[in-house]
């Protein structure tokens, strides 16, 4: 068998960081574990990753990186709003991003967030990201109240995501995971709350709002009169 690359052993040593957080359900994994699960040495490990919170860095990159293509695939061949609607929310619930182990570890780098400015830095970046995506897409529904919509939207889509974190279902091993919650029932949550949202516009329209977008993080307070 030829020997691995380094760029191999990084991504087997990335795909075992978040197998083992997905199943401990905690960043309390040693890098022994992680690199037991990846087959090389802890010290080879240390070698690839100075320590422990840069190879949970390097697994959150990781996890962003397969959402972000499976937006993009999502999104590829959309010609109207709805469907790139309907695709935001699709690649939310589903494809590679949605996979138990990384379900547990995403939530569990919320946790890392607190503590690491990199990890905020990362996840600020997901939420601009899906802001965005959200914003373009409602912009010609709802107009100047795209970006409103887009922030409330954006926190159901992580609160539904949480839920399936804690949900016994999802954090079962693939081999018990008998009836496994299926992530498109999140989907049409978001893109039936999208729908009461759009409806409430068109029916409210003299409802007006402050002219700058509200920034993704922030309070999700209603329409200012």
């Amino acid at each position: 068998m030829a020997r691995k690359s380094e760029e191999e052993r990084r991504r087997d040593l990335i795909a075992a960081t978040i197998r083992e957080i997905g199943a401990s359900g905690t960043l309390n994994v040693t890098t022994s574990q992680i690199a037991k699960s990846a087959g090389v040495s802890p010290g080879l490990a240390f070698h690839y990753f100075t320590d422990k919170d840069t190879l949970f860095l390097a697994a959150m990159r990781s996890i962003l990186t397969e959402y972000r293509a499976d937006v993009t695939q999502a999104l590829a061949g959309t010609r109207t709003p709805d469907q790139r609607l309907h695709a935001i929310a699709q690649a939310s619930f589903g494809m590679t991003s949605f996979r138990r182990e990384a379900i547990s570890a995403w939530v569990n780098f919320y946790a890392l967030a607190l503590r690491s400015e990199e990890a905020r830095r990362l996840l600020s970046l997901y939420h601009r990201r899906l802001h965005s995506n959200l914003v373009h897409a409602l912009r010609p529904k709802i107009r100047e109240r795209a970006p409103d919509v887009a922030r409330r939207i954006g926190g159901l889509i992580d609160g539904l995501y949480l839920r399936y974190a804690l949900d016994t279902r999802t954090l079962r091993p693939p081999e018990e995971a008998v009836g496994a919650v299926d992530g498109s029932e999140g989907a049409q949550h978001v893109l039936r709350a999208i729908a009461a949202e759009c409806t409430e516009v068109h029916e409210n329209d003299e409802i007006s709002m402050a002219d700058a977008d509200p920034a993704p993080m922030a309070p999700l307070a209603g329409p200012q009169e």
